[in-house]
């Protein structure tokens, strides 16, 4: 379609007392993510109006297909990439924090294995999900420890890029007498609230082995997601496995931790700058690359519905095709998905074989849900995520 009009009843109207009042922040919260793509609002409108208000609705349809007319045939799907659009071009940062030295991982390691062992012998658990080498020189992978025996496979450095989070509703299910252990940062942690705040997992089934991140390294940088936090360790872990021994709780280490700004936010208000056309010209560019391997799906804690979006045919919400309508659905419908739900870890960007920047999707949604209802990503499960909850003077200017 070269235009779109999405409309529903007044919100408090008759049977959508609350259907619609929800309805007005997804909206809202659509329309800015179409911005940030740079879709000409010419060919997305919303109104409310009501079934007994059919002049309203006849004049609306003038209106929406005057302008639609106006904006001409939607063109510009899918363009091949260039290196125009693959980067941004930003000189590196520079990195707030040097990395942890080696002797320090080596002795945390240590004090993992040894804490496993432990908690594995002792029955407090029946499965720890933890890190070990890979294949690849320094490179780690998830391992599934079982016995204490098992326990000097694991290991930490400040390659430990995977949220083993995702494990976990799966490997509660299987778990034996015990709790499922599982190695965590702190932006990992994040991820469990959104397990427990949507009843994926019972707190009392898992542990957390917290380790004191000083945030993930890879070719001598910072990861983008590392410059800007400031927890050490999340509140909410069971052990903190420090050089000295495994401790009950969240136990900081207590030395000053420099943060910077977030470098995605530069790149992130460069986009904005641009104008709609170039912003749309950019992401069709990046969802040109898209392989629809569903690698950003099978990393993500918060993706586990049994049967995703894009598997559906009747009706056929995601199409099939690989080509620029399907793949900006795909990633446009993952996008909405998440929001509110997404904890910043940036797996899905880090996994991602053709490299789109589906950090800055993220990011940008979360920058919208904190300017407009004043939400961040939580560590209390009873905090409700902002798209399940609504206010009575939540805006709907653009209505």
């Amino acid at each position: 379609a070269d235009g779109v009009v999405i409309s529903g009843c007044h919100p408090g109207d008759c049977h959508y007392v609350q259907g619609n009042l929800l309805a007005r922040r997804r909206l809202s919260l659509f329309r800015g993510l179409m911005e940030f793509l740079g879709l000409d609002q010419r060919r997305l409108h919303f109104a409310w109006v009501s079934a007994s208000e059919g002049i309203k609705w006849s004049k609306i349809v003038d209106e929406i297909t005057a302008k639609v007319r106006e904006a001409g045939p939607l063109i510009g799907w899918g363009r091949p990439a260039t290196a125009n659009s693959t980067l941004l071009s930003f000189d590196p940062p520079k990195e707030p924090r040097p990395a942890p030295a080696a002797e320090e991982n080596e002795s945390v390691t240590a004090q993992l294995r040894k804490s496993a062992a432990a908690l594995l012998s002792e029955g407090e658990l029946s499965l720890v999900i933890g890190y070990t080498a890979g294949s690849l020189p320094g490179q780690m992978v998830p391992a599934f420890v079982t016995g204490p025996e098992e326990a000097a496979l694991l290991g930490w450095n400040e390659r430990c890029a995977n949220n083993l989070t995702v494990y976990l509703p799966q490997a509660v299910k299987r778990k034996g007498k015990g709790k499922v252990g599982v190695v965590v940062k702190s932006c990992d942690a994040k991820a469990v609230v959104g397990l427990l705040r949507e009843n994926q997992i019972r707190r009392e089934e898992v542990s957390l082995l917290g380790v004191p991140c000083a945030g993930l390294w890879e070719k001598g940088r910072l990861a983008a997601k590392c410059h800007a936090c400031a927890e050490e360790v999340s509140p909410l872990v069971d052990w903190t496995i420090t050089p000295d021994g495994a401790k009950k709780g969240a136990v900081p280490s207590g030395r000053e931790r420099a943060v910077a700004a977030d470098p995605r936010d530069r790149e992130i208000a460069f986009l904005e700058s641009l104008s709609a056309e170039e912003r749309w010209d950019y992401w069709q560019r990046q969802f040109s690359r898209c392989l629809r391997c569903y690698a950003c799906q099978a990393v993500c804690t918060l993706c586990y519905c049994a049967t995703c979006i894009w598997e559906r045919h009747r009706p056929q919400w995601i199409p099939t095709t690989h080509d620029g309508k399907g793949n900006t659905a795909w990633n446009v419908t993952r996008a909405m998905h998440l929001a509110g739900r997404c904890v910043g870890c940036d797996e899905c960007t880090r996994v991602c074989p053709a490299d789109i920047r589906l950090d800055l999707l993220n990011r940008r949604i979360a920058q919208e849900l904190e300017e407009k209802f004043q939400y961040r990503s939580d560590t209390d499960p009873a905090v409700a995520p902002p798209l399940t909850t609504f206010r009575p003077d939540d805006p709907d200017e653009f209505l």
